[in-house]
Formats: C-alpha cells, structure tokens, sequence
C-alpha cells in the first residue's frame, strides 16, 4: 500500500511538472522570439544582426540632405553670400574639425560631417557657433576639399599650420603611416584646439572628419550642456571634464571583469525562487509538488537567467535617454563638448604626450583625477556609414561581401546603433519648432 500510494503520489507530482514544463515552453519561445527582435540592434546580444545593426537608416538620410546643401551652396556665385551665415561677434560654441586626406572618400566624409552641422540651422543658430575647418597638411592643396567652392563659404575660419611650428617635423610625421596617427594626430588636436580656445567661447565642440549630425543636434546640445551643469551641481561637483555626443554601445556590454557581480545575482534570483517556492508548499499544502520545484528551480529559472544574458545588455539594461555620467565604456573621441574653464589644463596633458590617442590620453586623466564626464542618449553623432541602406543584402557599398561583425576592422564596429532609429521627419518637425522659438525671443 505504502509503495502503491508513493507511486501515485510521484505519479501525480510528475504529470503536474509536465503541466507545468508544458506552460513553460511557448511562454519561453515567446520570450526568445521577442528577445531575437528586440536584441537585433545590439552588438552584445547572440540575437544581434550585422545586417540590420549596421544599417545607415537615418544617416543615409541625413546625407542626402546634406548633399542638397552642398549643391545649393556651390550653385552660388563666387561673391554671394546671400544664406551664407556666419558667427556673431561672441559666439557660445567653437566648433573644430581636423582633416587629412586618408583616402578617396575620406574627402566625402569630410564634406558630410561639414555639411550636417550646418544644414537646417536658423541664421540665429549658425551665429552661435563659429565654425574652424583645419587643414592637417604641410600642402594644404593636397587635400581635395580645398578646391571646392564650399569649402571657402561655410566656415568662419580656414585653419593651416603657420610659420611658428617646426613643418619639417611635421612633414616627417604625416609621411609614416605609425606616425601620422599616434604623433601627428595628437599634434593636430592641440592645434585646432588652442585656436578655439584662443576665441573665448563658454564650449568647444571637437569633432573628428568623419561624423554626421543629426538635426537640430545644436539645440540638443545646448539642452545637453544646460543638463549637465545643472547635474553637476546637483553631485556636487565643481567641475566636468567633458560632454560626449558620440559613443558606441558595442563597449557597453557584458564585462568578464564583472563575471562575479553575475554570478552573484545569478546565484541569487536560483535561491530566490528555490526558497519561494519552497515557502508556497510550506504555506500552502500540495500547492506545488516537488517535480514542479525541481523542475522551476533547477530548468526555468537557469534558461531565464541565460536568456536574460544572451538578449544582451543593452537590451535588457538600456541606458535612460538624456545626460548621464558615463565614467567608462565612452568611445571614442568622435565629438567632445569641452567646457573653456577646462581647456588650458587638457592642452598640458596633451602636451605632456608624445604619442597616443586622445580617447585613451583623456580616459586615463579623468580616471587617476577622478574627473566628472558626461554623455548623452541616444548620441545625436554617427560616425561615418560603412555603406547605404539602399544597398542589396550581402554586399557591400562596393559590391563584395558584406562583412560580419567578427570579420570587421575595430573601426568599422565604431556605430551608434540607436542613432539609425530616428525619425527624419519627427526630427525635422522638433528642429522647426525649435527655430520658431529662437525667432520669438
């Protein structure tokens, strides 16, 4: 009677397991379907599409209008200035971009990084922002940008090397491909920026040749700035370091440095539900047999865990949209907003250097001294697309293979995955409305 009444009873517990394994398995499908459309946009989840994450949606877009920008302004004749707008006489922003001509299109990328800073701005907007273009060559007319007609017409100023520097050096520099990108580009950047800081304004915005701005990014990054000072005294703090418009998600993943803050909360949510359930049979009798248990805590509970981490972290952790702290996983040095109070002190770190990347030179300074760095979300700069949306699946731009993720170089996975998602149109609408606003004041 004893074995017969233990066979029911374990009869009983297996079938109400099957029950609840059964409820379990289209639930858990629902979850890994919703997980691969959600994680496609993320470059840490197992779900993650090259072909869909790297898509140029927006900047394809935004380049198109950009490109109409040009051609309006290179119909002009060669003395009209008629919509050409300049800075006032105390702009609040610096604007430096630092060019070289790496390659064919690298002309092209400086000319869409121009032209979406300053397509759609108001006449008010473009006066706030004087804009310096720097010509990184000992021969400036080496670079092709130079002979075009809107290269003389958009900025307030056209920047080459002067008189006081030693161009030998330079010119030695800029011929060594280890040099010209750890020497001379480290060089470049405390040029382009001692001459923004040598004109006063509140901020300094550096931008990289090969970025594209999304519309009405000034108005955001007014917003953006006015956010940060705002949280800064908030914390505390007397002062910021930096405020980045660009950043890439793909450093913002799950950390093998922190596979024990993991396992701890992984190890956690097991005895949660172990115990839980454990509690809900003590409480309430035959409520859930010890199959079930079994099977919630030692099946369920772990392929939600490795669920929860295969959607990706960026997934299931976004970062809130707005200002934020962001003391590491920045990348890169794409578009920095520097606070002019800072300036003079980042120049003699950069001095100090005789080689380096100014992410990496920044980074290191801001973590011995503990510096305050800010970012904002979704980052209103791309850097430059590696191909159009328009594009036939599984080629590229120039016809071969479209690369996937572990095929590419470190800088072609530099992509803000979130920028592609906007909305050209809603932005426009935003921007304009903004405008408005200028206008009413």
């Amino acid at each position: 009677m004893r074995v017969a009444s233990w066979l029911m009873a374990y009869s009983t517990s297996f079938s109400r397991a099957l029950r609840l394994f059964g409820l379990f398995i289209p639930v858990f499908i629902l979850l890994i379907l919703l997980a691969r459309t959600k994680g496609t946009r993320d470059p840490g989840s197992v779900f993650f599409d090259p072909w869909t994450g790297y898509d140029s949606s927006y900047s394809s877009l935004r380049i198109e209008q950009a490109n109409s920008y040009i051609e309006e302004i290179n119909t002009l004749g060669e003395d009209t200035t008629e919509g050409i707008w300049k800075a006032s006489e105390k702009p609040e922003l610096c604007v430096g971009i630092a060019t070289v001509a790496r390659e064919l299109e690298g002309a092209e990328y400086f000319k869409n990084t121009v032209a979406t800073l300053l397509e759609g701005l108001s006449e008010i907007e473009r006066s706030q922002i004087y804009l310096i273009l720097f010509i990184a060559h000992t021969e400036p007319s080496d670079h092709p940008a130079v002979h075009e007609k809107w290269f003389k017409k958009l900025p307030d100023q056209i920047l080459f090397y002067n008189e006081d520097l030693d161009i030998d050096h330079i010119r030695e520099l800029e011929q060594n491909p280890h040099t010209l990108a750890k020497k001379k580009a480290l060089l470049d950047y405390q040029y382009l920026l001692q001459a923004c800081n040598s004109l006063n304004t509140p901020y300094i915005l550096m931008v990289e040749d090969d970025v594209i701005a999304q519309d009405g990014w000034f108005h955001k990054t007014q917003e953006a700035i006015s956010t940060a000072e705002q949280q800064n005294r908030e914390i505390g703090a007397s002062k910021w370091l930096y405020l980045r418009l660009f950043y890439s998600e793909e450093f913002i993943g799950w950390k093998t440095e922190n596979w024990r803050t993991y396992t701890y909360y992984s190890v956690l949510v097991f005895f949660f539900v172990l115990f839980t359930s454990l509690g809900i049979r003590q409480y309430y009798h035959h409520s859930l047999p010890t199959g079930s248990i079994i099977l919630l805590s030692f099946l369920i509970t772990p392929l939600f865990i490795i669920l929860f981490f295969a959607t990706g972290r960026v997934t299931v952790l976004p970062i809130r949209h707005g200002v934020h702290q962001m003391p590491d996983s920045g990348c890169c040095s794409q578009a920095f907003v520097f606070p002019q109070s800072r300036v003079s002190q980042l120049l003699d770190i950069y001095h100090s250097h005789t080689e380096g990347n100014i992410d990496s030179i920044t980074e290191a300074f801001a973590n011995d001294h503990g510096e305050v760095r800010w970012a904002i979300t979704p980052s209103i700069m791309q850097h430059a697309g590696r191909r159009s949306s328009k594009v036939e699946k599984g080629t590229s731009e120039r016809g071969s293979r479209f690369k996937s993720k572990g095929e590419m170089k470190g800088s072609e996975r530099l992509w803000n995955f979130e920028f592609e998602l906007n909305d050209a149109d809603m932005l426009r609408e935003e921007h304009n409305r903004v405008k408005e606003m200028y206008t009413q004041l």
